[in-house]
C-alpha cells in the first residue's frame, strides 16, 4: 500500500496497524491505541460544529523500557497521517525562570514545521509556472528582448523595428528549444540572485526563546534585500531562479493560516522521557532537573488547551494530540501530578522484547537491520547473506546480554551487528571486492561468544 495515497478518510484503524506492522514487531496494544487516536482525529472533523469543539483528543502515555518501539510508533504514525509532528525530550524543558527551554517552545516548533510543510506543498503547485518564468529569465539573459525606441518618425523605422522584433522572437524560440532539450545545460551565464539584507543576530532573554527570532525577523524586514551577481551553468541557474520565482508566487499569509489550522486540528506532539520530570527520582539534582514538578505545571495548560503566541500568530493547543512515553524505571506514572495524569487518560504498557521478537525484528520489517547492512555492502559489490542459524544466534545473544547487563531492547541488535561485522565493513573495499559472504551461526559464536561470557567486557562492547 502506498502511504502517499493515504488520506485521513481511508486511514482506518486496521490499515494503520497493518502499516505499523511493517516496521514494528509486536506491541499490539500500543498500535491499537494510537490507531484509534488517529482515526478519531478524522471522525471529529465529520461531526457537527456544535459538538466538534467539545471533543478533545485522548492523549496517550506509552510505558515501557527503552528500545521496544515507543518512539518508532509515534514516528511512523506521523508519516502515515501526514500531520505536523514534533518529537521533544521532556528532560530538556525547565520551569519558567530557570535556564533552559520553556514548554511553549514545543508548539512553536510544531508550527514552524507545519509552515514548512505547507510551503513545500505550495511550491509543488506552482513549480510548473515557476519553471516557465525561470526559462523566460534565462532567455532574457541570453537574448535580451528588443526595446522600442522612444521616437519612431517614419514608416521605414516602424518596418525596421518590426523586422528586428520578429527576428528576435525567432531567435528566442530557437534558443528555447535548445534549452528544453538540455543542449545548453553546461553553458555558463551570469544572473542576479536576491539575498536578504545583512542584519544582526538578536538573542532573546532566557525563557523567551521565540522573542529573539521575532526581533531578528523584524530587523531583517526593515533592511532591504540586495541583488548580487552570480555565475553558474544554465542547469544550476534554472533551478535557483525557479526556486526564487516559486517563492514569489506563494501567498505566505495563506500558508501561515493553513499551517496554524493544521497544527490546531491535526498536530501531534510526542513527549519522550516524560518519566524524567516525574517525582520519585532519587537524589536532588541540578540544571534542567531542578524543578520537575514546575515543568509538569507549565506543561499542564498546554495539554489542557491554551493559546500560545508564535511568530505566525496565536495557536490554540486544545485539539493537538499529545503522546508521551517513558521507561518509568524509577518513577511511576502515578508520580506525575494528578492533573497531568488526568490529561493522559490512555495508558499502554509495551512489553520487553523476547528472543523470538529479535528474530522477527532482524528479518520482517521493511527497514530490518540485516536488509540495511546487505544494502550497504551491495554498494561495494559484495553480496552478504545471514543463514537461519546466524539470525538465531544474533537474537539469542541480544536476549542474553539484555538480561545480564542492561535491557536496551532492539538497540542491542545495533551494537551486536556492528561488533559482528566490523572486520568485514573495514576490509571489504580493499581485501574482498566483488565477493560473496555467508554469515553462519558458527561465525557468530566465534566472534561474540567470548564477549558474551565476559560480563565486564560486554558492558562496554555490547
Amino acid at each position: 500500500m502506498d502511504i502517499k495515497k493515504f488520506t485521513m478518510k481511508n486511514l482506518t484503524p486496521i490499515q494503520i496497524v497493518s502499516e505499523l506492522d511493517k516496521y514494528i514487531i509486536g506491541q499490539d496494544d500500543a498500535k491499537r491505541a494510537v490507531a484509534i487516536a488517529l482515526r478519531n482525529r478524522w471522525r471529529r472533523q465529520q461531526v457537527s460544529e456544535a459538538i466538534r469543539d467539545e471533543i478533545v483528543p485522548n492523549n496517550i502515555i506509552l510505558i515501557g523500557p527503552t528500545g521496544v518501539g515507543k518512539t518508532e510508533i509515534a514516528r511512523r504514525l506521523a508519516k502515515l497521517s501526514g500531520a505536523p509532528f514534533v518529537k521533544v525530550e521532556a528532560s530538556k524543558f525547565t520551569e519558567v525562570g530557570y535556564v533552559g527551554r520553556d514548554v511553549e517552545s514545543m508548539i512553536r516548533d510544531l508550527t514552524d514545521l507545519a509552515v514548512n510543510m505547507v510551503r513545500a506543498e505550495k511550491v509543488v503547485d506552482v513549480e510548473e509556472k515557476a519553471a516557465v518564468l525561470a526559462e523566460e529569465k534565462i532567455l532574457d539573459i541570453l537574448i535580451p528582448p528588443v526595446k522600442k525606441p522612444s521616437n519612431v518618425s517614419t514608416t521605414a523605422d516602424v518596418n525596421s523595428e518590426n523586422d528586428e522584433a520578429l527576428q528576435n522572437e525567432k531567435t528566442r524560440e530557437w534558443m528555447r528549444e535548445k534549452l528544453r532539450k538540455g543542449e545548453m545545460d553546461e553553458r555558463m551565464i551570469e544572473y542576479n540572485v536576491t539575498t536578504p539584507g545583512v542584519g544582526m543576530q538578536v538573542l532573546g532573554p532566557v525563557g523567551f526563546d521565540d522573542m529573539g527570532m521575532n526581533i531578528q525577523e523584524l530587523m531583517s524586514s526593515m533592511i532591504p534585500k540586495k541583488q548580487k551577481k552570480k555565475k553558474s551553468s544554465i542547469k544550476d541557474a534554472r533551478k535557483e531562479i525557479a526556486q526564487e520565482e516559486a517563492q514569489k508566487l506563494i501567498d505566505m499569509d495563506a500558508v501561515q493560516r493553513e499551517a496554524i489550522k493544521r497544527v490546531q486540528e491535526s498536530g501531534i506532539v510526542f513527549i519522550d522521557e516524560i518519566d524524567k520530570i516525574a517525582g520519585g527520582q532519587k537524589g536532588g539534582g541540578s540544571g534542567p532537573d531542578v524543578s520537575r514538578e514546575g515543568v509538569q505545571r507549565d506543561l499542564l495548560p498546554i495539554v489542557e488547551g491554551s493559546s500560545i503566541n508564535t511568530k505566525y500568530g496565536v495557536v490554540k493547543s486544545d485539539h493537538i494530540l499529545f503522546i508521551a512515553s517513558g521507561a518509568f524505571h524509577v518513577a511511576k506514572p502515578s508520580d506525575l501530578i494528578p492533573e497531568l495524569q488526568g490529561r493522559f487518560p490512555i495508558r499502554v504498557e509495551l512489553k520487553s522484547l523476547t528472543e523470538e521478537d529479535f528474530i522477527k525484528i532482524l528479518t520482517i520489517p521493511q527497514n530490518a537491520l540485516l536488509k540495511q547492512y546487505a544494502a550497504l555492502l551491495r554498494t561495494e559489490g559484495v553480496d552478504i547473506t545471514f543463514n537461519s542459524s546466524a539470525i538465531n544466534e544474533i537474537a539469542k545473544t541480544a536476549a542474553i546480554v539484555n538480561d545480564q547487563v542492561e535491557n536496551i531492547g532492539a538497540r542491542r541488535l545495533h551494537t551486536i551487528l556492528t561488533t559482528l561485522l566490523e572486520d568485514i565493513l573495514f576490509d571489504v573495499p580493499d581485501k574482498m571486492p566483488e565477493s560473496r559472504i555467508d554469515i553462519t551461526g558458527e561465525l557468530v559464536n566465534e566472534k561474540l561468544d567470548k564477549i558474551v561470557k565476559d560480563r565486564d567486557l560486554s558492558k562496554y562492547i555490547l
